[in-house]
């Protein structure tokens, strides 16, 4: 019970602290705001760019030529031999045939050539369509598949698929780097802001220090302050992803610039990027708080 008095009065002292150095307290929450809004739109750039390139790597697709004389028993072996490889996640199959149908829908002058192709003069190849678990080791797997008898010929766009992998580790590596740097620097501005806070209060701590109040006693009401400007500070930037990110996607109709690259749907994802914002902003605050305070406790 002693405990949960000592808590209620420290969260008592932490909002009557707030309002009482209230100048103090609006430079802090600015800094809090201002770093965070830009952390925010960071976090939901990060999340576009790795949406993206998932899409994209989703569309990355292994094409297999049989040879022409395969016969039907082949190439259900083929496709036993195809399922056990590990990074295959799902095959198509197309017979020449059925290959042939499908381009003499798509044109006239296909059709018109083609109509008169038997099955025995008909050139064109059985295929499987083949998508990979992990796009990164599509080099490899493409290499497996060549080794299968009866398998002419296997394409992925070997040049610009492996130069697209290399774009896309790279475009994740620098947006997570981005989001880590902007997170530091944010915690330096709002930690240091929060000093000058503590630091104008000094006296007032010294006192509490002297006349015998514990460590725990003078730091709590200070944590919980720095709690409370951390969800203060939170506040506009959770606005600006809440509205202003369905207002983009709305705006876009859920693309940028073309089809290709698809936005998040706003929900869930702003509710998730919104908690991550107000989680930080109260660790940071809590931390500024706790290490600005802790240096007048040497008194």
């Amino acid at each position: 019970m002693k405990f949960f008095r000592m808590l209620g009065r420290s969260i008592r002292d932490a909002f009557k602290s707030v309002f009482r150095n209230f100048s103090l307290s609006l430079a802090s929450i600015s800094c809090i705001t201002i770093t965070l809004i830009i952390v925010a739109i960071s976090i939901l750039i990060t999340f576009n760019v790795q949406n993206f390139t998932k899409e994209m790597e989703k569309d990355l697709t292994i094409v297999i030529f049989l040879d022409s004389n395969t016969t039907e028993e082949e190439v259900q072996d083929i496709k036993n031999k195809l399922e056990k490889i590990n990074n295959v996640e799902s095959l198509t199959y197309q017979s020449k045939t059925a290959i042939k149908e499908e381009m003499r829908k798509e044109s006239d002058i296909f059709n018109e050539v083609m109509s008169s192709w038997s099955d025995e003069d008909n050139p064109l190849k059985d295929t499987f369509q083949v998508k990979v678990k992990e796009v990164e080791k599509i080099k490899s797997t493409a290499e497996k598949i060549k080794r299968i008898d009866k398998v002419s010929t296997v394409k992925y766009g070997e040049g610009m698929v492996d130069n697209l992998i290399v774009a896309f580790e790279a475009a994740k590596k620098v947006s997570y780097g981005m989001v880590i740097a902007l997170i530091l620097v944010t915690v330096f501005l709002i930690i240091n802001t929060i000093k000058l806070t503590i630091f104008s209060r000094k006296r007032e701590i010294s006192i509490m220090r002297l006349v015998g109040a514990s460590n725990f006693t003078i730091k709590t009401p200070f944590i919980i302050e720095g709690m409370i400007l951390g969800i203060l500070g939170s506040i506009i930037p959770i606005l600006i992803i809440c509205f202003g990110y369905v207002a983009l996607y709305d705006y876009f109709d859920g693309y940028l610039y073309s089809q290709m690259i698809v936005l998040i749907k706003p929900e869930p994802f702003i509710y998730m990027i919104s908690g991550i914002v107000l989680v930080i902003g109260i660790i940071v605050g809590m931390i500024g708080s706790s290490t600005a305070v802790r240096k007048y406790l040497k008194v």
